[in-house]
C-alpha cells in the first residue's frame, strides 16, 4: 500500500493547461475537478462533478471527492479517495470488479438521463422517468 499524500486544492475558473503535482484543481464554472494521478505516474485525471459522476465537498478548509478515483484505463490502475485534501489508498480491483463498476456507472447514467442520452457531462436535471418528464412527453404528442 502506498503512503497517504496530502493534496492542496485550488479553485479556478478553468482547469490550467499544466497541472501541478499534488494539487486538486476545482472549476465550479465547468463542474470539473482535475489533478495528476496520486501514484506519481504523471497522468492527468479529470473528474466531472455531476449527479452521476463525482460529488465535491468543500467544508471551508478542505475538499473531498466521492466516490473513489479508479484509474482503470491507465497502466498504474491506481485506486484512491481524496478525503479532506488527503489521499487514502483503496484496494486494488480485479477486472471483474472494474467491469461491474463500469456497468453500474452506465446504468446509473441511463436511469438519470434516459436510455438514449449521449451527453458526457449533462446538465443537472431530474431523471427522465419522473412525473415532470411524463407531463412534458404528454404535451409533446
Amino acid at each position: 500500500m502506498k503512503s497517504p499524500t496530502t493534496f492542496k486544492h485550488e479553485f479556478v475558473t478553468a482547469i490550467p493547461e499544466r497541472l501541478a503535482e499534488e494539487t486538486l484543481y476545482v472549476s465550479i464554472d465547468y463542474a470539473t475537478a482535475a489533478h495528476k494521478c496520486a501514484c506519481g505516474c504523471g497522468a492527468e485525471i479529470v473528474t466531472p462533478i455531476s449527479p452521476t459522476d463525482w460529488k465535491l465537498i468543500f467544508d471551508g478548509e478542505s475538499v473531498s471527492l466521492n466516490p473513489s478515483v479508479g484509474n482503470w484505463s491507465l497502466p498504474c490502475q491506481s485506486h484512491y479517495w481524496i478525503n479532506n485534501d488527503r489521499v487514502r489508498w483503496a484496494e486494488v480491483w480485479t477486472q471483474d470488479q472494474i467491469d461491474a463498476g463500469r456497468t453500474q456507472d452506465r446504468a446509473t447514467k441511463q436511469m438519470w438521463f434516459g436510455p438514449n442520452s449521449t451527453a458526457k457531462n449533462p446538465e443537472h436535471r431530474a431523471p427522465s422517468n419522473g412525473f415532470l418528464s411524463k407531463i412534458c412527453k404528454w404535451f409533446s404528442l
